[in-house]
């Protein structure tokens, strides 16, 4: 018998500055319960640091929350990076920060950046603009992926600003990365087409919910052969060949 569990893997909390300030831990979980979602993914800019708040809000729903962050790399294309343990997540996310490139943030011009725990209660708020590029090249990211215990999925391959194919072009000759996200689900044929890399590769529909009404519907799953899956069965089923 397979289950057949609904997931958003890119969602924002109030730390990243173009996310709304109710997008707080128990918001969020609250909202992937009212939505029927099994399992999320908390993907801030270049942060990993409202992961354990989001994870602790959601245990009383029984959503399953991937800690990672979606990386702005030195050609300002977005992946996301998908960790099955906060420990790995936290590790990368102070790599990320001493490779940020440092502009202070101006809350009123791009937004808050606010730091929280599992109640909701504002521990900090982040100084340094976080939506800012790394110096973290793309070419890099699987292989940091896998040095950290994560795995890179290119973001939003339809975009036309800070995705792969907006600004590199195309998908490069070398690339190997496993699984990627093509947020309208209208798009991925022709893309492939374009594109036949990406009929090898997982593709993930997700809402990249900055708001808490955007985060997804039910609509897509993914396929488990036991209804609980563990962190690290996620991040192995992302990976797995199709």
């Amino acid at each position: 018998m397979t289950h057949a569990l609904s997931y958003d893997l890119h969602i924002h909390s109030c730390l990243s500055p173009c996310a709304d300030d109710d997008m707080t831990p128990c918001d969020i979980a609250g909202m992937a319960h009212v939505k029927g979602l099994d399992i999320i993914a908390l993907t801030d800019h270049n942060t990993c640091r409202n992961a354990r708040a989001v994870m602790e809000a959601a245990l009383p729903f029984g959503i399953t929350v991937l800690p990672g962050m979606e990386l702005t790399t030195s050609e300002e294309v977005h992946v996301l990076f998908l960790f099955a343990y906060l420990a790995d997540a936290m590790r990368f996310d102070s790599y990320v920060y001493e490779r940020l490139i440092k502009v202070v943030n101006n809350p009123a011009y791009f937004g808050r950046q606010l730091l929280m725990n599992e109640k909701d209660v504002v521990t900090g708020e982040e100084e340094m603009l976080l939506s800012n590029a790394t110096t973290i090249s793309f070419d890099d990211c699987t292989r940091l992926a896998k040095e950290f215990g994560g795995i890179a999925v290119p973001a939003h391959l339809e975009k036309e600003t800070t995705s792969l194919l907006s600004n590199l072009g195309t998908i490069p000759p070398d690339a190997d990365f496993v699984c990627a996200e093509i947020n309208h689900p209208d798009r991925i044929d022709a893309l492939k087409k374009a594109h036949p890399y990406l009929e090898k590769v997982r593709i993930l529909t997700d809402s990249d919910a900055h708001m808490l009404g955007n985060i997804a519907e039910p609509d897509h799953t993914l396929v488990f052969p036991n209804e609980h899956p563990a962190p690290e069965e996620i991040l192995m089923l992302l990976q797995s060949p199709l």
